[in-house]
């Protein structure tokens, strides 16, 4: 598993680098002192694996995850301080370590990495087998608990990350499935779905306005709810480039 430390200490990195020579299956193919240097990093290597510092100059390792676009590695939290433990949660971490670490808890750390890529796999070979692409014509099968619904795609007006699962807004019913956006991104098809943001795919066919938006991203608002939705600075290039003339 490729990882990358994000950590403005040297020594901090040093002393981790040392700790995982502990664990031949963790590579380490970059490390970054900052988080501006991790997201060209993250996006010229994709690694699987982030073990990342909180509190750096700049940025935090907070707002690193949120600059991030598409594509997140899997996150170990590494820091001085328990008081992000929840908030570090919420952005889905698989662990958080205290410093100094101690290596039976990072063992702990590379266990869990472990049996998520397990799982991830497992995944993969079932999206695999049904790789068909989903266009706005497709119905599928949603079940939310004790409700079931057999929907029409182009229905959907958006779909939300909600960590391992992804929400689906139709109607007025927001069911939930055990899916992550990514894996449903490559399955829908491109030409009315899109990807706005880390957290968002919206149908396209839903868009009423379209606005300006902070840092050279837009601010789209779909017809029948009024969801106000960001597009990226990123994403919103390649939004202009697909609806160009």
């Amino acid at each position: 598993m490729k990882a990358i430390i994000v950590d403005d200490e040297r020594l901090a990195r040093n002393e981790l680098k040392r700790l995982l020579e502990n664990f031949p299956k963790i590579n380490i193919v970059g490390e970054a002192a900052n988080a501006d240097e991790a997201v060209v990093m993250i996006d010229e290597l994709h690694p699987d694996l982030l073990f990342l510092d909180i509190q750096m100059p700049g940025k935090t390792g907070f707002d690193l995850l949120s600059d991030l676009e598409g594509y997140v590695p899997e996150v170990i939290f590494t820091t001085a301080y328990d008081e992000y433990a929840i908030k570090a949660f919420e952005f889905n971490a698989l662990d958080y370590l205290l410093k100094p670490i101690e290596l039976h808890r990072l063992s702990e750390a590379i266990q869990k990495v472990e049996e998520e890529f397990d799982r991830q796999k497992q995944l993969t070979e079932t999206v695999k087998d049904s790789t068909v692409v989903l266009t706005e014509n497709d119905q599928v099968f949603v079940k939310d608990g004790e409700k079931c619904w057999f929907v029409r795609l182009g229905n959907v007006r958006l779909f939300e990350s909600m960590g391992n699962y992804v929400r689906l807004y139709f109607d007025d019913q927001k069911p939930l499935v055990l899916k992550s956006l990514n894996a449903l991104e490559d399955r829908l098809d491109p030409k009315t779905f899109f990807r706005a943001n880390r957290k968002h795919i919206i149908n396209l066919k839903y868009i009423q306005k379209i606005e300006p938006w902070f840092s050279g991203g837009l601010q789209v608002t779909l017809r029948e709810s009024g969801d106000k939705i960001e597009i990226s600075r990123r994403q919103a290039i390649r939004f202009k480039e697909l609806l160009s003339l």
